[in-house]
């Protein structure tokens, strides 16, 4: 079966830094729904047509994978709002309660960068974001994708851990 809209693909990769740094191994074939949003546009676009055992190396830029850095998504909140246990490299859906800064993203992955005995540091930049990589990937299966799978836009498969990120459940963004 060819890759084409609407189908599911079983893909394993590696993902390394623009300067050959490994980021990430999935070794494990996982299913990515084909044509919605579970895969970056760019892979979708090298993937279009192939069928099983296709293999190939990416190149992508930031605007084609996480996107550019934007400082604007770093902010600072009172140490006295998060829990006791917080630690740098733990990640938090959406702002906490009593937050400060405005202008914020209520509803984005933040990052924990630092924590002082004052405040804490997040960052809702994607960690991969402002950085090009290199993706290598593998197609291990391909299948029609259920009416189900068709009609949610994706497998709704485990969520994959990217470089310690966990992004939406089935998606690699």
């Amino acid at each position: 079966m060819r890759i084409h809209k609407p189908c599911v693909v079983s893909l394993t990769w590696r993902l390394c830094d623009a300067q050959g740094a490994e980021i990430d191994e999935l070794t494990e074939p996982v299913e990515f729904y084909y044509g919605g949003d579970d895969l970056l546009p760019k892979v979708e676009e090298a993937l279009e047509g192939q069928a099983v055992g296709f293999e190939t190396q990416l190149h992508l830029e930031p605007e084609h994978a996480f996107g550019e850095y934007d400082s604007r998504l770093v902010c600072f909140e009172d140490r006295a709002l998060f829990p006791a246990e917080l630690e740098p490299g733990m990640r938090l859906e959406g702002l906490p309660e009593g937050a400060a800064t405005p202008g914020m993203p209520t509803d984005a992955l933040y990052t924990v960068t630092e924590v002082y005995p004052s405040h804490v540091v997040l960052d809702g930049n994607h960690p991969l974001a402002g950085m090009a990589l290199r993706l290598q990937l593998t197609v291990r299966d391909v299948r029609a994708a259920s009416d189900d799978e068709a009609e949610a836009g994706s497998v709704g498969a485990p969520p994959i851990e990217v470089a310690g990120v966990m992004p939406a459940p089935g998606r690699l963004q």
